[in-house]
């Protein structure tokens, strides 16, 4: 062979191997990290499954009817499709509307929708709604059954706990419900009660943090267990604390029904979402709710009762 083919012949052979390398890239086998073409946005959940294997989240963050729109809820949505992404876990569908909160989705016009994300193809839920989202009763039949009866999971951040108001099956499923930030968006410490669970266990026994921390009511440390909460007697007095022995949670978990739930009241601001604490938080929290990972969350009596007393 003359100097000139062989050059022809080893440039075939080269440019032969980046084209096999490239193609492998871009479609790296199911259950790794990173996706191939059209996934996951191909005709629906069930079709992403088999091509990926992984699970699926809907992540729902209906705010039209906010009062004060958060800028942190886009960065938020991004933030989780992100994780999920990276790691190979699941699968992420964005929406900012509610039609998808349905096993009979429908489209703008009415009629059944023929394809996309719904209730019937989801693992979880992680939701971001503000305020009244408004759902028809037989969407709100379908969400509490998708968490209550199939047994999936949901977790919650921030605003959640400032949604559906008047909707008290809602806020059973939760755990608790919005009721002011007294101090706005300050640095505080934070106590975790619960080093143990798969979402807190990456954080030390306090930590400072800054955020809008929101007061919660009709929580029940009877039905959730506490992860987190804040150490309010480092705050100032304010006169729109309305908890009166010190217990402020900011983040639980708790079971509806066969499903898992997890709420934690972290990250106002779009910046927070960045903090890697916070993002693996929530992280570990859907793979919980997901029932990938496991954790005892049998509820727990507010510390500072449950310790006898010395006299």
């Amino acid at each position: 062979m003359n100097k000139k083919r062989l050059a022809v012949w080893l440039a075939g052979i080269t440019c032969f191997g980046w084209l096999m390398m490239a193609q492998q890239t871009a479609t790296p086998p199911a259950g790794q990290g990173g996706r191939g073409p059209g996934q996951p946005g191909g005709r629906g959940g069930r079709g992403a499954r088999q091509r990926t294997g992984r699970k699926v989240v809907l992540a729902w963050a209906d705010t039209r009817n906010g009062i004060a729109q958060h800028d942190s809820v886009s960065h938020a949505l991004a933030t989780i499709e992100r994780i999920g992404y990276e790691s190979g876990t699941y699968d992420t569908y964005i929406r900012t509307d509610s039609n998808i909160i349905s096993k009979h989705p429908k489209m703008t016009t009415g009629e059944p929708a023929s394809g996309g994300p719904d209730l019937n193809m989801a693992d979880a839920i992680f939701f971001l709604g503000h305020r009244e989202v408004e759902l028809a009763p037989d969407q709100k039949a379908d969400l509490l059954a998708f968490v209550h009866d199939d047994g999936k999971g949901f977790v919650a951040g921030h605003i959640a706990t400032t949604a559906f108001l008047s909707w008290p099956e809602f806020g059973e499923m939760l755990g608790g419900r919005y009721d002011n930030h007294p101090w706005g968006s300050v640095t505080a410490t934070v106590i975790n009660e619960d080093p143990s669970f798969p979402a807190t266990r990456h954080f030390p026994l306090t930590f400072d943090l800054h955020d809008e921390f929101y007061q919660t009511k009709e929580f029940s440390r009877e039905k959730s267990r506490v992860l987190l909460r804040l150490d309010t007697s480092k705050l100032p007095v304010n006169p729109n604390v309305h908890i009166t022995n010190g217990d402020f949670p900011i983040a639980w978990a708790k079971t509806y029904g066969k499903g898992r739930v997890f709420y934690s009241t972290f990250a106002h601001d779009a910046k927070t979402w960045d903090d890697p604490d916070i993002y693996q938080m929530y992280f570990e929290a859907i793979k919980w709710a997901l029932k990938l990972t496991d954790a005892d969350i049998t509820p727990r009596p507010f510390p500072a009762a449950s310790v006898p007393d010395a006299k």
